[in-house]
Protein backbone atom coordinates (compact mmCIF):
# COMPACT_ATOMS: atom_id res chain seq x y z
CA UNK A 1 0.00 0.00 0.00
CA UNK A 2 2.96 2.11 0.33
CA UNK A 3 4.02 2.21 -3.01
CA UNK A 4 0.70 3.10 -4.16
CA UNK A 5 0.66 5.98 -2.43
CA UNK A 6 3.91 7.09 -3.75
CA UNK A 7 2.35 6.26 -6.92
CA UNK A 8 -0.77 9.11 -6.33
CA UNK A 9 2.05 11.31 -4.33
CA UNK A 10 3.93 11.17 -8.16
CA UNK A 11 1.20 11.49 -9.64
CA UNK A 12 0.11 15.30 -7.65
CA UNK A 13 3.40 16.38 -8.70
CA UNK A 14 5.85 15.42 -5.74
CA UNK A 15 8.93 15.42 -6.34
CA UNK A 16 11.72 11.99 -7.09
CA UNK A 17 13.44 13.66 -4.42
CA UNK A 18 10.61 14.07 -2.03
CA UNK A 19 9.32 10.65 -2.31
CA UNK A 20 13.33 9.04 -1.85
CA UNK A 21 13.05 11.11 1.33
CA UNK A 22 9.36 9.20 2.17
CA UNK A 23 10.93 6.27 1.81
CA UNK A 24 13.92 6.48 3.98
CA UNK A 25 11.20 8.25 6.82
CA UNK A 26 8.76 5.21 6.52
CA UNK A 27 11.65 2.47 6.77
CA UNK A 28 12.37 3.88 10.20
CA UNK A 29 8.93 3.77 11.22
CA UNK A 30 8.14 0.24 9.70
CA UNK A 31 11.02 -1.33 11.25
CA UNK A 32 10.24 0.48 14.85
CA UNK A 33 6.23 -0.88 14.33
CA UNK A 34 8.23 -4.61 13.22
CA UNK A 35 9.58 -4.29 17.13
CA UNK A 36 6.35 -3.50 18.49
CA UNK A 37 5.07 -6.61 16.86
CA UNK A 38 2.90 -4.80 14.23
CA UNK A 39 3.27 -5.83 10.91
CA UNK A 40 -0.02 -4.28 9.12
CA UNK A 41 -1.38 -0.97 8.77
CA UNK A 42 -4.40 -2.02 10.08
CA UNK A 43 -3.33 -2.72 13.62
CA UNK A 44 -2.03 0.79 13.65
CA UNK A 45 -3.33 2.52 16.65
CA UNK A 46 -3.55 6.15 18.05
CA UNK A 47 -1.23 4.77 21.08
CA UNK A 48 0.49 3.02 18.70
CA UNK A 49 1.28 6.39 17.18
CA UNK A 50 1.97 8.35 20.81
CA UNK A 51 4.69 5.82 21.07
CA UNK A 52 5.69 6.33 17.96
CA UNK A 53 6.49 10.11 18.19
CA UNK A 54 7.58 9.11 22.06
CA UNK A 55 10.44 6.91 20.37
CA UNK A 56 11.79 10.17 18.01
CA UNK A 57 11.84 12.61 21.09
CA UNK A 58 13.55 10.62 23.01
CA UNK A 59 15.87 8.72 20.35
CA UNK A 60 20.02 10.09 19.86
CA UNK A 61 21.87 10.15 16.94
CA UNK A 62 25.65 8.45 17.62
CA UNK A 63 26.94 11.40 18.43
CA UNK A 64 24.31 11.81 21.31
CA UNK A 65 22.43 14.81 20.01
CA UNK A 66 18.47 14.46 20.31
CA UNK A 67 16.49 15.02 16.77
CA UNK A 68 15.11 18.67 16.60
CA UNK A 69 11.71 19.08 16.49
CA UNK A 70 11.87 20.16 12.98
CA UNK A 71 13.54 16.77 11.99
CA UNK A 72 10.51 14.66 14.40
CA UNK A 73 8.17 17.00 12.61
CA UNK A 74 9.22 16.23 9.22
CA UNK A 75 9.20 12.55 10.03
CA UNK A 76 5.74 12.76 11.61
CA UNK A 77 4.27 14.95 8.42
CA UNK A 78 4.50 12.38 5.56
CA UNK A 79 2.86 9.14 8.35
CA UNK A 80 -0.24 11.51 9.02
CA UNK A 81 -0.42 11.77 5.22
CA UNK A 82 -0.13 8.67 4.66
CA UNK A 83 -2.87 7.21 7.31
CA UNK A 84 -5.04 9.92 5.72
CA UNK A 85 -4.75 8.36 2.46
CA UNK A 86 -5.38 4.83 3.36
CA UNK A 87 -8.76 6.03 5.23
CA UNK A 88 -9.69 7.83 2.28
CA UNK A 89 -9.15 4.57 0.27
CA UNK A 90 -10.68 2.78 2.52
CA UNK A 91 -7.74 0.25 2.89
CA UNK A 92 -8.22 1.28 6.72
CA UNK A 93 -11.39 1.73 8.80
CA UNK A 94 -10.41 5.34 10.16
CA UNK A 95 -7.16 7.54 10.44
CA UNK A 96 -5.47 6.79 13.57
CA UNK A 97 -3.54 9.73 13.31
CA UNK A 98 -6.49 12.56 13.34
CA UNK A 99 -4.79 13.46 16.80
CA UNK A 100 -2.15 13.05 16.37
CA UNK A 101 -0.25 16.36 17.50
CA UNK A 102 2.70 17.37 15.56
CA UNK A 103 5.83 19.21 17.85
CA UNK A 104 5.55 22.84 17.30
CA UNK A 105 8.14 24.47 15.13
CA UNK A 106 9.61 27.77 16.01
CA UNK A 107 11.03 30.00 14.14
CA UNK A 108 15.16 29.60 14.40
CA UNK A 109 18.06 31.69 13.04
CA UNK A 110 20.79 30.74 10.87
CA UNK A 111 23.44 30.15 13.23
CA UNK A 112 25.77 32.97 11.25
CA UNK A 113 26.52 34.14 8.50
CA UNK A 114 29.79 35.09 6.84
CA UNK A 115 31.01 38.40 6.26
CA UNK A 116 32.50 39.58 2.66
CA UNK A 117 36.20 39.06 4.25
CA UNK A 118 35.46 35.83 4.99
CA UNK A 119 33.59 34.40 1.80
CA UNK A 120 36.14 36.03 -0.25
CA UNK A 121 38.77 33.66 1.88
CA UNK A 122 36.28 30.78 1.19
CA UNK A 123 35.92 31.41 -2.73
CA UNK A 124 40.17 31.90 -2.88
CA UNK A 125 40.68 28.68 -1.21
CA UNK A 126 40.40 26.58 -4.55
CA UNK A 127 43.59 26.14 -6.77
CA UNK A 128 42.03 27.16 -9.84
CA UNK A 129 45.95 25.77 -11.54
CA UNK A 130 44.15 22.23 -11.86
CA UNK A 131 40.91 20.79 -13.14
CA UNK A 132 39.14 20.57 -9.51
CA UNK A 133 40.23 23.41 -8.24
CA UNK A 134 38.56 24.92 -11.39
CA UNK A 135 35.74 23.51 -11.58
CA UNK A 136 35.12 23.91 -7.27
CA UNK A 137 35.48 27.73 -7.92
CA UNK A 138 32.85 28.09 -10.11
CA UNK A 139 30.86 26.13 -8.15
CA UNK A 140 31.26 27.99 -4.93
CA UNK A 141 30.97 31.35 -7.02
CA UNK A 142 27.42 29.97 -8.33
CA UNK A 143 25.99 29.19 -5.34
CA UNK A 144 27.49 32.26 -3.69
CA UNK A 145 26.37 35.11 -6.57
CA UNK A 146 22.65 33.38 -6.85
CA UNK A 147 21.71 31.96 -3.56
CA UNK A 148 20.26 29.29 -4.71
CA UNK A 149 19.61 26.25 -3.04
CA UNK A 150 21.78 22.59 -3.43
CA UNK A 151 19.11 20.74 -5.19
CA UNK A 152 19.08 23.59 -7.52
CA UNK A 153 22.79 23.86 -7.97
CA UNK A 154 22.90 20.11 -9.04
CA UNK A 155 20.54 19.80 -11.30
CA UNK A 156 21.52 22.76 -13.79
CA UNK A 157 21.98 22.36 -17.61
CA UNK A 158 24.22 24.21 -20.00
CA UNK A 159 21.39 25.69 -21.18
CA UNK A 160 19.87 27.16 -17.78
CA UNK A 161 22.55 29.79 -17.81
CA UNK A 162 22.05 33.02 -20.16
CA UNK A 163 25.94 34.57 -20.60
CA UNK A 164 23.99 37.36 -22.46
CA UNK A 165 21.43 38.57 -19.86
CA UNK A 166 23.44 37.31 -16.89
CA UNK A 167 20.70 35.32 -15.95
CA UNK A 168 20.06 31.42 -14.85
CA UNK A 169 16.66 29.68 -15.00
CA UNK A 170 15.95 26.97 -12.09
CA UNK A 171 14.10 24.73 -13.59
CA UNK A 172 11.33 23.12 -11.00
CA UNK A 173 13.00 24.11 -7.94
CA UNK A 174 11.46 23.78 -3.97
CA UNK A 175 7.54 23.46 -4.18
CA UNK A 176 8.17 22.42 -8.10
CA UNK A 177 8.51 26.27 -9.11
CA UNK A 178 10.38 27.53 -12.25
CA UNK A 179 12.11 31.11 -11.75
CA UNK A 180 14.62 33.46 -13.54
CA UNK A 181 17.85 35.04 -11.24
CA UNK A 182 20.58 37.02 -11.62
CA UNK A 183 23.90 35.81 -12.08
CA UNK A 184 26.61 38.02 -11.57
CA UNK A 185 29.58 38.71 -13.64
CA UNK A 186 32.33 36.98 -11.87
CA UNK A 187 30.41 33.73 -11.09
CA UNK A 188 29.94 34.24 -15.27
CA UNK A 189 33.76 34.07 -15.34
CA UNK A 190 34.88 31.10 -13.96
CA UNK A 191 31.68 29.26 -15.11
CA UNK A 192 32.61 30.07 -18.73
CA UNK A 193 36.24 28.91 -18.15
CA UNK A 194 34.92 25.46 -16.36
CA UNK A 195 33.18 24.85 -19.28
CA UNK A 196 36.36 25.93 -22.03
CA UNK A 197 38.53 24.06 -19.70
CA UNK A 198 37.90 21.41 -17.55
CA UNK A 199 34.07 20.12 -18.21
CA UNK A 200 35.32 19.10 -22.22
CA UNK A 201 37.46 16.64 -20.33
CA UNK A 202 34.99 15.50 -17.76
CA UNK A 203 31.83 14.40 -19.89
CA UNK A 204 31.04 10.97 -20.74
CA UNK A 205 28.69 10.03 -23.59
CA UNK A 206 25.98 10.39 -23.75
CA UNK A 207 26.52 14.08 -22.48
CA UNK A 208 22.91 14.42 -20.56
CA UNK A 209 23.85 18.54 -20.71
CA UNK A 210 24.15 19.00 -16.55
CA UNK A 211 26.52 21.62 -16.45
CA UNK A 212 28.76 20.46 -13.13
CA UNK A 213 29.86 17.45 -13.46
CA UNK A 214 32.22 14.99 -11.16
CA UNK A 215 34.93 13.28 -11.93
CA UNK A 216 33.16 10.48 -12.97
CA UNK A 217 31.51 12.04 -15.51
CA UNK A 218 28.07 12.22 -14.01
CA UNK A 219 26.14 15.34 -12.59
CA UNK A 220 27.37 16.15 -9.53
CA UNK A 221 25.16 15.01 -6.36
CA UNK A 222 23.58 16.65 -3.46
CA UNK A 223 25.78 15.04 -0.92
CA UNK A 224 29.34 15.52 -3.54
CA UNK A 225 28.66 19.18 -3.19
CA UNK A 226 27.97 19.79 0.18
CA UNK A 227 31.41 18.15 0.98
CA UNK A 228 33.06 20.56 -1.42
CA UNK A 229 31.50 23.77 0.59
CA UNK A 230 32.40 21.70 3.55
CA UNK A 231 36.18 21.09 2.86
CA UNK A 232 36.57 24.64 1.28
CA UNK A 233 34.62 26.81 4.43
CA UNK A 234 37.14 24.43 6.50
CA UNK A 235 40.33 25.30 5.05
CA UNK A 236 39.61 28.90 5.09
CA UNK A 237 40.11 28.63 9.01
CA UNK A 238 37.86 31.40 9.63
CA UNK A 239 36.25 29.36 12.84
CA UNK A 240 32.84 28.56 11.24
CA UNK A 241 31.52 25.49 9.60
CA UNK A 242 28.99 25.20 6.55
CA UNK A 243 27.88 24.13 3.55
CA UNK A 244 25.69 25.28 0.59
CA UNK A 245 22.98 26.92 2.68
CA UNK A 246 25.94 29.20 4.27
CA UNK A 247 26.51 30.70 1.22
CA UNK A 248 23.17 31.06 0.47
CA UNK A 249 22.83 32.71 4.01
CA UNK A 250 25.29 34.87 3.53
CA UNK A 251 24.18 36.06 0.27
CA UNK A 252 20.93 37.32 1.22
CA UNK A 253 22.64 39.41 4.44
CA UNK A 254 25.10 41.01 2.70
CA UNK A 255 22.47 41.86 0.12
CA UNK A 256 19.90 43.40 3.26
CA UNK A 257 22.82 45.04 4.79
CA UNK A 258 23.67 46.72 1.27
CA UNK A 259 20.29 48.13 0.71
CA UNK A 260 18.66 45.31 -1.28
CA UNK A 261 14.40 45.05 -0.63
CA UNK A 262 13.04 42.11 0.90
CA UNK A 263 10.72 41.40 -1.89
CA UNK A 264 13.67 41.31 -4.24
CA UNK A 265 15.49 39.09 -1.90
CA UNK A 266 12.53 36.62 -1.79
CA UNK A 267 12.06 36.41 -5.44
CA UNK A 268 16.11 35.49 -5.62
CA UNK A 269 15.58 32.99 -3.01
CA UNK A 270 12.32 31.13 -4.36
CA UNK A 271 10.52 31.55 -1.42
CA UNK A 272 7.05 31.51 -1.11
CA UNK A 273 5.96 33.99 1.67
CA UNK A 274 8.04 37.14 2.49
CA UNK A 275 7.95 35.79 6.24
CA UNK A 276 10.59 33.68 5.34
CA UNK A 277 12.69 36.01 4.08
CA UNK A 278 12.43 38.62 6.78
CA UNK A 279 14.53 35.60 8.97
CA UNK A 280 17.25 38.23 7.10
CA UNK A 281 16.16 41.07 8.61
CA UNK A 282 16.96 39.42 12.27
CA UNK A 283 20.59 38.14 10.95
CA UNK A 284 21.80 41.56 10.28
CA UNK A 285 23.14 42.33 13.74
CA UNK A 286 26.42 44.21 11.48
CA UNK A 287 23.85 46.93 10.34
CA UNK A 288 21.61 46.94 13.56
CA UNK A 289 24.98 47.97 15.18
CA UNK A 290 26.10 50.01 12.91
CA UNK A 291 22.88 51.98 12.94
CA UNK A 292 22.79 51.91 16.77
CA UNK A 293 26.22 53.39 17.16
CA UNK A 294 25.23 55.92 14.79
CA UNK A 295 21.88 57.25 16.23
CA UNK A 296 21.55 56.05 19.83
CA UNK A 297 22.12 59.32 21.82
CA UNK A 298 24.20 57.42 25.09
CA UNK A 299 26.50 56.45 22.08
CA UNK A 300 26.54 59.19 20.42
CA UNK A 301 27.47 60.71 23.39
CA UNK A 302 30.92 58.92 23.73
CA UNK A 303 33.95 60.37 22.82
CA UNK A 304 36.97 59.18 21.11
CA UNK A 305 38.87 59.29 24.67
CA UNK A 306 36.35 57.10 26.02
CA UNK A 307 35.96 54.58 23.56
CA UNK A 308 40.06 54.53 23.55
CA UNK A 309 39.70 53.45 26.77
CA UNK A 310 36.69 50.81 26.49
CA UNK A 311 38.90 48.84 24.03
CA UNK A 312 41.77 49.28 26.26
CA UNK A 313 40.37 47.57 28.91
CA UNK A 314 38.70 45.19 26.67
CA UNK A 315 41.53 43.92 25.54
CA UNK A 316 43.46 43.63 29.31
CA UNK A 317 40.21 41.42 29.90
CA UNK A 318 40.79 39.23 27.00
CA UNK A 319 44.33 38.87 28.28
CA UNK A 320 43.57 38.10 31.36
CA UNK A 321 41.43 35.38 30.52
CA UNK A 322 43.80 33.83 28.39
CA UNK A 323 46.63 33.74 31.31
CA UNK A 324 47.60 30.85 32.58
CA UNK A 325 47.65 32.30 35.89
CA UNK A 326 44.09 32.85 35.78
CA UNK A 327 42.92 29.45 34.58
CA UNK A 328 41.32 27.14 37.26
CA UNK A 329 43.47 23.80 37.67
Amino acid sequence: MLELHFEALLVKQYSEQTIKARRDQFKIFLRWCADQGINSPRDISPALLEGYRGHLFYYRKKNGEPLSFRTQHGMLVPLKGWLRWMAREKYIVQNPAVDLELPRLGRFLPKHALTRDEVESILAEPNTGDARGLRDRALLETLYSTGMRRAECVQLKLHNVDFNNGTVFIHQGKGRKDRVIPIGNRALHWIEKYLTEVRPLLVLEPDDSSLFLSFYGAAISRDHLSGIVHEYVKAANIGKLGGPHLLRHTMATLMLENGAELRFLQEILGHESIATTQIYTHVSIRQLKLVHSKTHPAERSLNPRSMTSRAAASQSLRAAITSPMTRIS
